[in-house]
């Protein structure tokens, strides 16, 4: 699979299997959490995989009842590190970290795209109550979870807006 066939190939996936994920898929996950770009390489950015059911459903209802996030066999809560507020001070940690975390849940959402595994961007959630499920460190903030699993469906592709309006050459 070429890079732009998985780019346009990949959907939000809400309905998982009830099927585990292997060791090896895992791993390959995490890889390319870790080998995603980070600003000044300082890799601001910590990892939550959640494969406990209770703590998937305690999520699921911290993120405003999105229930699919417990039946996916594996979640996972991606954080922010304010540490990184030393070398680029506020706008490393509100935008840089931001950024770093996000590259990585792109490179990982492709791989897993790629690997026959669904997933979902989440960003509608309480983040107190996250970190307080997960015992997240305060220098960690949580601003995504991604629920990942084999898809149980597969919705249509959505409509874009053409390239002549999102871009603009200069």
């Amino acid at each position: 699979m070429n890079i732009l066939d998985a780019v346009k190939q990949r959907r939000s996936i809400r309905e998982f299997q009830d099927r585990e994920i292997s060791d090896d898929l895992i791993a390959k996950l995490k890889e390319a959490l870790i080998w995603a770009p980070s600003a000044g390489n300082l890799q601001a950015r910590k990892f939550f995989f959640v494969f406990d059911q209770d703590k998937k459903k305690q999520l699921s209802t911290a993120a405003l009842d999105q229930e699919y996030i417990a039946s996916a066999p594996l979640s996972i809560v991606a954080c922010t590190d304010s540490g990184i507020k030393m070398h680029y001070g506020e706008r490393g940690e509100y935008l840089y970290a931001v950024q770093d975390v996000s590259a990585s849940i792109m490179c990982m959402m492709l791989v897993a795209h790629e690997q026959g595994l669904g997933s979902v961007w989440v960003g509608a959630f309480h983040e107190d109550n996250v970190s307080e499920i997960l015992e997240i460190p305060e220098n960690y903030r949580p601003v995504s979870i991604i629920p990942i699993g084999y898809a149980a469906s597969i919705p249509e592709t959505p409509a874009r807006i053409s390239a002549e309006y999102a871009i603009t050459e200069i």
